[in-house]
């Protein structure tokens, strides 16, 4: 039974891991493969290529002495129509033609628990590590903004959980600064909540912390970016992201917070 019950995981990311290498390998022959392909807009040969640093204070839903974590990471952002980079993702169009885009992407994704920085018993628990994910993407542009959808596997495994997100995205530029604001809801599967928040048997009686079993979860999150540039080579960019913890992840005795945040500033170079 137990084996049965594994399978429509296992199975789903394995033709998602499937249909996204199949995709990132195989973009430029399906363009004349596919006759409506042919309508994607063409390479950009002076795409603009931005890179530098950022600077992100995220505030963990986590039990933690310390909840809010400082990180100092590189980032990058391209787009040719064919190929682009957004900070942490990178992906592939399969269809770009101006109002529909499908893509393959990959990203870093899932959270981070390190118990040497817990609060009481939960210092004995196992170390929750981020991952990678990689997926498919596709987003419509209309006159009132963009509604994107992607669904995603864990393609390293460390929680063989599938996640999923629907999005509305707004742009507004005004001069030199332009703001993207979105809402939307992330979807985990049962595997994500139960690697992240879940607490074993195992370790609940090694620890004393109660054993905790999770479910699948809904999650919704506000963003708002906002890009100025000062000149022909230097732009600044800033980040605001807020996410409801429901009660799936809430009610792990690991979380003592019903929201998780992150705020970026950065310092971007135009090639």
């Amino acid at each position: 039974m137990s084996k049965l019950a594994a399978q429509p995981h296992l199975s789903m990311r394995a033709v998602l891991s499937t249909l996204t290498a199949t995709a990132l390998l195989t973009v430029s022959s399906m363009s004349s493969a596919i006759p409506f392909l042919n309508k994607n807009l063409p390479t950009t040969q002076d795409a603009e290529l931005s890179v530098g640093v950022n600077v992100m204070a995220v505030k963990s839903a986590y039990d933690l002495e310390d909840s809010t974590e400082v990180r100092v990471l590189p980032g990058a952002f391209y787009d040719n129509n064919k190929v682009y980079v957004r900070g942490a993702q990178a992906g592939a169009y399969l269809v770009n033609d101006g109002v529909n885009q499908l893509s393959a992407y990959a990203k870093l994704a899932g959270s981070e628990f390190d118990p040497d920085d817990a609060n009481g018993a939960l210092q004995g628990l196992d170390e929750r590590k981020s991952s990678a994910e990689a997926g498919l993407s596709y987003q419509r542009r209309t006159a009132i903004g963009g509604i994107r959808a992607q669904i995603g596997a864990d393609v390293l495994d460390r929680s063989g959980g599938n996640t999923a997100r629907l999005t509305y995205l707004s742009r507004i530029t005004k001069g030199k600064l332009t703001v993207y604001p979105s809402i939307g809801f992330e979807y985990h599967d049962a595997d994500y909540n139960e690697y992240y928040y879940g607490v074993s048997e195992k370790e609940s009686a090694e620890t004393g912390v109660d054993a905790y079993k999770s479910n699948s979860s809904l999650n919704p999150y506000i963003n708002i970016s906002a890009n100025y540039d000062f000149n022909e080579r230097w732009a600044g960019f800033a980040n605001q992201s807020v996410s409801y913890v429901p009660n799936e992840q809430y009610d792990s005795p690991m979380v003592d917070s019903r929201t998780e945040a992150a705020t970026t500033l950065g310092l971007l170079y135009k090639f």
